[in-house]
């Protein structure tokens, strides 16, 4: 009779257990320290030309909008309200890259990207392709 165990695919699975195990062990050993990086994380962009500047935290939360007072010899709302906003994604979106730079030790890019944008099922097909791959899915 022949047995329902691969020996081949067991032994991917073994494998693909290790590389959890240390995964893991990494993660405990080095993530608070990148934790605390990226919670401290702030970023200071500046607009196009040079009035505003705006600061954010880790997740693109305005800490601090400075506007230049010579913004008034040209009073144009529009202007200085898409200013704001612009300036604002820019450093926002430099946080995110600067968060996902920190964790990349740990955290494969992509995967860390879809995280951020809370991409649940871009993270969960990234996982199931990560066990294929690993050999920790039989036959898949």
């Amino acid at each position: 009779m022949e047995s329902p165990y691969d020996p081949a695919g067991l032994a991917g699975m073994e494998a693909y257990v290790e590389e959890l195990r240390a995964t893991f062990q990494r993660v405990q050993d080095e993530g608070p320290a990148l934790h605390e990086r990226a919670k401290n994380l702030q970023v200071t962009e500046k607009s196009a030309d040079g009035l505003i500047s705006a600061t954010v935290g880790a997740r693109g939360d305005l800490i601090r909008l400075d506007i230049d007072p010579r913004v008034y010899r040209r009073p144009d709302a529009r202007h200085l309200a898409d200013s704001v906003t612009e300036t604002i994604h820019r450093a926002a979106d430099q946080a995110r890259r600067q968060v996902v730079e920190i964790f990349e030790p740990l955290i494969p890019r992509e995967q860390m990207e879809a995280h951020l944008d809370g991409d649940l099922d871009r993270v969960m097909t990234q996982m199931a392709t990560q066990l294929r791959e690993g050999g920790a899915i039989p036959g898949a």
